[in-house]
């Protein structure tokens, strides 16, 4: 069946973020008081998961947490020129939009956050839809926010394609029932990758639009 919606994670697929992420997130910590170690490679792995996951897998927890979550989006575009969008990016969001193929974003960052990345990659009027995290909403691996952009666009599941770097994003591909393609050059290793078994699996973004052209 012909793929009528791309749905894209965010940083680690369509943005080079991890420099920004990291240097947010040791000041925030840094600005509550918590000041454990976070071994910056390692860190790099785990993009993607939830923050309070993350910091449970280096052994700490942070008291006040949404105290640093409010510091660290408030830091955030301080960093924001250790940033970039992927080579290929723009020019496959071109042709998706030239060709009808509608797109939206999924990511576990806040909504508003979402937005205003978006906003500053000059992104966020070519996508019909942008889903970030929401109160009452879970995130993923979870299929909830992937099932609402399907029925907010009314685009069947199975017309559909989660395209994202992590674990996260196949898994909450293949909970709600979509094609799954997963992209090699973020935060995990095509080993990884290969692992979880995804539909797809691109070294390069361009490669997305023979997917959904059925090539």
């Amino acid at each position: 069946m012909k793929i009528k919606l791309v749905v894209f994670d965010l940083d680690g697929t369509l943005i080079s973020s991890h420099e920004t992420i990291y240097k947010c997130t040791v000041e925030a910590l840094r600005r509550v008081g918590t000041n454990n170690r976070l071994p910056e490679n390692e860190f790099y792995g785990m993009i993607g998961l939830h923050f309070e996951d993350i910091f449970e897998k280096f052994g700490f927890s942070v008291p006040d947490f949404e105290k640093f979550i409010s510091i660290y989006k408030s830091l955030y575009f301080t960093y924001i020129d250790s940033s970039a969008m992927y080579d290929g990016v723009e020019e496959l969001i071109n042709v998706l939009n030239r060709r009808k193929i509608k797109i939206g974003l999924l990511t576990t960052k806040a909504q508003d956050q979402a937005d205003l990345l978006l906003k500053h990659f000059s992104l966020y009027d070519k996508f019909d839809y942008v889903m970030g995290r929401r109160p009452g909403l879970k995130h993923k691996p979870a299929p909830e926010p992937l099932l609402k952009i399907c029925e907010d666009l009314k685009i069947d599941l199975a017309e559909t394609m989660m395209v994202g770097d992590s674990e996260l994003d196949v898994q909450c591909g293949k909970n709600a029932g979509t094609k799954t393609c997963a992209v090699t050059y973020g935060y995990r290793s095509k080993e990884q990758l290969e692992k979880i078994q995804p539909d797809f699996v691109v070294d390069n973004i361009l490669e997305v639009d023979h997917i959904v052209d059925g090539k």
